[in-house]
C-alpha cells in the first residue's frame, strides 16, 4: 500500500518522538546511577534519607514516559508498611514520585540489565515467590519498619489491567503486625486522553519487557492518578483478618477512584 505524505509525516513524527524519549530515558538512568554514587547510596541502600533521591529519580522517569501524576489528597510520611494495586513496572515510578518509600520486587528484576543494578542501588528488596523467602523477607521488613524505614509491596503478586483488585496474598502483612506499624494503602489508576482506563500502560499478557518499554515510549500522555487511603491500624489483627480488611479496602478504594477520575459511559 502506497503511503500518503500525511502518513509518512506521522511515521516520521512518531519515530522522532520515540528517539527523543529514548534519549531522555538514557539520560534519566545515567542520572540515577550518578545519584547512587554521588550520595553513596550503595553503602546504606535502605537509609531513609535516600528516599528523597529515589523520589527525584522516579519523577524524572514519569517525565520521560509522558506520565502526568495527579495526587488525590495528601500522601502521608508516617512510618508504615505500604501496599498498592499492581498494573505495570511503571507503578514504581508513579508511586515513588508521590511517596518516599522503598520497594519490594520479584527476584528476577535484580538480574535485569541496568535496571536491576539501579533498583538494588535504590534500596529495592527482592523476593523469590514460592521459595520460602517470604518468611525471611517478612522478618527483614519487620526490622525496617521498627526503624521507621517505609517499604511497599504489591500484595496481588501479579499485574492486572487496572480494572479490579485480584486476590491479596497477605503473609508479608504480618511484618506490620510484628512491628506494630499501620498498613498504608495507595491506589493507582492510569487514564488515557479519552478519560478511560489506559490499555498501553498495563504490563500484562505475553508481551516482553522490551516490547512494552517501546510501546510506553510511543504512547500519548497518560494521567496516573494516585490516591492514599486512611492508614489501617493493625492492633488486634491476625494476618488472616488483616488480609481480608486490606482486600476489602483496596477493592472499595479502587472503585471510588474510578468513579472520581473515569469518564462515565
Amino acid at each position: 500500500m502506497t503511503q500518503t505524505p500525511s502518513n509518512k509525516m506521522n511515521l516520521f513524527s512518531k519515530a522522532m518522538l520515540y528517539t527523543h524519549k529514548l534519549a531522555a530515558g538514557t539520560a534519566a538512568v545515567s542520572e540515577g546511577f550518578y545519584l547512587i554514587f554521588r550520595h553513596q547510596m550503595y553503602k546504606e541502600p535502605n537509609n531513609p534519607k535516600n528516599t528523597r533521591y529515589v523520589q527525584h529519580f522516579c519523577r524524572r522517569l514519569c517525565q520521560v514516559f509522558n506520565i502526568d501524576v495527579q495526587v488525590h489528597g495528601t500522601i502521608p510520611r508516617d512510618p508504615a508498611l505500604w501496599v498498592s494495586n499492581h498494573i505495570s513496572w511503571l507503578d514504581i515510578a508513579v508511586l515513588g514520585s508521590g511517596a518516599r518509600i522503598f520497594f519490594l520486587a520479584k527476584a528476577e528484576i535484580e538480574n535485569w540489565p541496568i535496571f536491576g543494578k539501579l533498583a538494588k542501588g535504590g534500596g529495592t528488596l527482592f523476593i523469590k515467590r514460592g521459595s520460602g523467602d517470604s518468611l525471611r523477607i517478612k522478618e527483614q521488613i519487620t526490622g525496617f519498619l521498627k526503624q521507621n524505614i517505609p517499604v511497599l509491596f504489591f500484595p496481588e503478586a501479579t499485574t492486572t489491567d487496572g480494572s479490579r483488585i485480584k486476590k491479596i496474598y497477605g503473609r508479608i502483612l504480618g511484618a506490620a503486625i510484628d512491628a506494630g506499624r499501620p498498613v498504608q494503602i495507595c491506589l493507582i489508576c492510569y487514564v488515557n486522553q479519552q478519560g478511560q482506563l489506559d490499555t498501553v500502560a498495563p504490563f500484562i499478557g505475553d508481551i516482553s519487557f522490551g516490547e512494552h518499554v517501546k510501546s510506553v515510549l510511543e504512547m500519548p500522555k497518560v494521567i496516573a492518578h494516585l490516591k492514599a487511603l486512611p492508614a489501617v491500624d493493625v492492633t488486634g489483627h491476625t494476618v488472616e483478618s488483616l488480609t481480608q480488611e486490606i482486600q476489602h479496602r483496596m477493592e472499595q478504594g479502587l472503585a471510588e477512584l474510578h468513579q472520581e477520575v473515569l469518564v462515565q459511559a
